[in-house]
């Protein structure tokens, strides 16, 4: 009887305990779903709010395609342009103080990126003559910079991420600061207080205003236009890993909050998370970085910068391959193709 009695007691035990892990389980699998649903919402309604389509987005669409088809897959190779925007004079567009662009290949797990110097002298398609590849953007936005930029790499610009300087600054902070190995000492002013930063050669933690003030220094650099362009694709390379990393979730809300105010892209909320998985399979991979080659001048009393050539082919050549779905053949192409005019790589 009594042995009949404790079973039924341990059997008892043992139901509450399964059912207090159970409801357990069950409260915090709920509160991961919130979150994640919440997320997603408050993801969704800042993209939606940054979303600003380009000009040919606008001409291309179908009403009878869905988004879906729209969406690229993703293991497609995309191009990706990131441009800084310098606008304290509270012009109708400022100007493209930064441009890069990257190819995306997740079959090649390679990205390639490469800095347009804001002086390089261009043919601007929209205007008609040739000017600043900055001044594009002054007359004409986004879109006239694109526009240019796929005339002269020959090669289509699937998305663009466009901040100012107060985004970049507030994008920093809540990543969290950076860091960044400094290849000389220098100094350099501060935006807003007007302080002199000094940044000292080597490893170096900078918040959002020091940030700004090392991307943007370039008349101290030795390799002057060309320096700076190294120093700004580094700290972006450092905002995306720590942006997308999972140490940073816990300031989506401020991220998004600081994106939605200062950044404009074109890139659908269908792509997004998309967009994020792929650069995290590829974050463990080497970033090929190609410089543009070309000279000082000036011209009526304005300075520019002349691209050669040669570096220009090189460089079309390059970011198409990286472009090809076909991987191996493109890797074997690039052999067979190289020339004498060979790109300075990771300087």
């Amino acid at each position: 009887m009594t042995t009949s009695r404790q079973k039924k007691r341990k059997t008892k035990t043992r139901r509450k305990i399964l059912y207090t892990i159970l409801i357990i389980s069950m409260v915090l699998f709920s509160g991961v779903v919130v979150f994640a649903t919440n997320l997603s919402l408050q993801t969704k309604n800042a993209i939606n709010k940054i979303y600003e389509p380009l000009e040919k987005d606008k001409e291309s669409k179908d009403d009878s395609i869905s988004k879906l088809d729209n969406a690229k897959a993703e293991d497609s190779a995309f191009t990706i342009l990131i441009a800084g925007i310098d606008n304290q004079e509270k012009a109708k567009y400022g100007r493209s103080d930064v441009l890069i662009l990257a190819t995306v290949n997740p079959k090649l797990e390679k990205i390639s990126m490469v800095s347009i110097p804001r002086d390089s002298r261009v043919y601007i398609p929209d205007l008609g003559y040739q000017d600043k590849i900055n001044h594009s953007y002054a007359f004409g936005g986004i879109n006239y910079t694109i526009n240019t930029l796929e005339k002269i790499l020959d090669i289509p610009i699937d998305y663009y991420v466009s901040t100012d300087f107060q985004g970049f600054e507030d994008i920093v902070n809540t990543v969290g600061g950076v860091d960044v190995e400094v290849p000389f000492t220098f100094s350099a002013q501060l935006t807003g207080s007007l302080k002199w930063k000094k940044y000292t050669e080597g490893p170096m933690f900078l918040n959002g205003n020091e940030a700004l003030a090392y991307v943007r220094m370039r008349k101290k650099d030795p390799q002057g236009d060309a320096g700076r362009n190294i120093r700004q694709k580094q700290v972006i390379q450092e905002i995306i890993s720590k942006a997308t990393s999972i140490n940073n979730i816990g300031n989506i809300d401020d991220m998004i909050k600081d994106v939605g105010n200062n950044v404009k892209t074109n890139i659908p909320a269908s792509e997004y998370f998309g967009l994020i998985k792929t650069y995290q399979n590829l974050k463990s991979s080497p970033i090929e970085q190609l410089k543009l080659e070309g000279y000082d001048t000036t011209i009526r009393g304005i300075s520019y910068f002349i691209i050669d050539d040669d570096s220009l082919e090189d460089i079309k050549r390059q970011l198409k391959l990286n472009l090809d779905s076909f991987g191996q053949n493109a890797q074997s192409e690039m052999h067979k193709t190289t020339t004498v005019h060979d790109l300075t790589i990771g300087k």
